[in-house]
């Protein structure tokens, strides 16, 4: 694959120097209460942050975690000051996990709310069906997904995802490890939607690249609630089983996998999205030791833990173990989420940059946005440093590869970033605001 530095040259004009935002520690958000604005803010008009969230349906999980992570950027932005001096508001509407609800939160935001940006939305069929609308409002949309949509050039400029990498960047960085360590011959499940789309599609032309082979390529329903009729299509000959589920079924499916397999497996290598919020010491799960998964953030704290990733814990409210410091048994999204955290203060670094003042200011921000190149690793952005292309809204990181031992994750792997890089196949920057 052709590669070469993602960042499209800009002229010295339009260069932005990461500002360092100096925040202090010791702040934690554990609640959902609403954002209470310190007096210093009292008579000044708050920035509006329309925060679309799946508080049901088949994303509920991840909701409800996006929404305490993004709580708790909020009140630390606020706590440092704001932004432009104003307070920081978010106004949340629940999408349901559906895109025409999404659409619909979308067209709320800019006509009942007034919002200034929308944020936060997941799943990629919801993005999908919602980012038509933010591009004809003229409304910036910037989604923590995960979806190749974003990058692909496939919806519109005022969409962008600079806080979290996309599933083709995660994959072909990831294949060379997988190939070399557990097996080239590889069978593959996944949902039957966009999402499970970039999976098979770039995992395949990665590991074919490296000179492996895709035996089968087995697509599930999003809804659906077993799978053991799909279990059987899975060939004698698989070495690596790839799996990548979401929603209601996750728990079901690993242990009908395990059922099916028994003691004589192939090697197993996931993305946590399959068991994320869910506690791998959970009974029947002792199947999955000794797998692999990959993960955007290690839910475990690991030995090498960074401050950051310390203080990004106690501010959410997390513990070691990736669960909730109120509850061991409320397990985090945590290798999701950390993109509500980082997203908002790259939010907060282009309105500060573009001396944002209101929504006649909406196409100043984007300008802004596109004229961010690098994310260096700090509180701001504790998962890692990331590189961001204008050209296609999204930005690039690392990756982790992590290990079932003991039903915990131990990371085994780290990507470099220029593993994850690939060439752009459009430019949003040439399109009119």
């Amino acid at each position: 694959m052709s590669r070469r530095p993602v960042n499209a040259p800009q002229s010295p004009a339009r260069r932005r120097t990461l500002k360092t935002l100096g925040i202090a520690g010791g702040a934690a958000a554990t609640g959902l209460a609403p954002t209470l604005f310190p007096r210093a803010y009292a008579q000044s008009e708050p920035i509006r942050i329309g925060a679309q969230f799946h508080r049901t349906g088949i994303g509920a999980s991840y909701g409800r975690w996006y929404e305490r992570t993004a709580t708790a950027a909020v009140k630390l932005i606020n706590d440092e000051g704001g932004i432009n001096g104003r307070p920081l508001e978010l106004v949340v509407e629940d999408d349901g996990t559906d895109p025409k609800r999404g659409a619909e939160v979308v067209e709320k935001f800019a006509t009942q709310h007034k919002v200034d940006v929308a944020y936060g939305t997941l799943f990629s069929h919801v993005v999908i069906g919602s980012s038509p609308r933010a591009g004809e409002l003229k409304l910036p949309y910037v989604v923590v997904s995960e979806g190749y949509h974003v990058a692909s050039g496939a919806l519109n400029r005022y969409v962008f995802q600079p806080g979290i990498t996309d599933v083709r960047s995660q994959v072909i960085s990831m294949a060379p490890w997988v190939t070399a360590n557990l097996g080239k011959k590889v069978t593959m499940i996944f949902p039957d939607y966009a999402f499970g789309h970039d999976h098979r599609d770039y995992f395949s032309q990665a590991v074919i690249a490296l000179g492996g082979e895709m035996l089968e390529l087995i697509a599930i329903p999003p809804t659906e609630s077993s799978f053991t009729r799909y279990l059987p299509r899975i060939p004698s000959d698989t070495e690596v089983l790839y799996h990548v589920m979401v929603g209601p079924g996750v728990l079901t499916f690993v242990k009908e996998l395990g059922e099916h397999f028994g003691s004589n497996r192939p090697e197993i290598f996931g993305f946590i999205d399959s068991l994320e919020a869910v506690d791998l010491a959970t009974p029947q799960l002792e199947f999955l030791e000794g797998t692999y998964f990959w993960e955007g953030n290690p839910r475990y704290a690991q030995p090498d833990q960074t401050e950051h990733d310390k203080f990004y814990r106690a501010a959410v409210g997390v513990d070691d173990n990736g669960a909730s410091v109120n509850d061991p048994k409320d397990v985090s999204t945590y290798a999701h989420m950390f993109g509500c955290w980082e997203t908002l203060f790259i939010i907060k670094q282009a309105m500060e940059a573009c001396n944002y003042s209101g929504p006649a200011d909406r196409g100043a921000f984007v300008e802004a946005m596109e004229a961010l190149e690098r994310f260096e690793e700090g509180r701001e952005h504790p998962q890692g440093e990331k590189v961001f292309d204008a050209r296609i809204h999204q930005s690039f990181g690392h990756q982790f590869i992590s290990r079932v031992k003991d039903s915990r994750l131990e990371v085994v792997h780290r990507t470099a970033i220029e593993d994850g890089l690939y060439e752009a196949e459009a430019d949003y920057t040439t399109m009119a605001l």
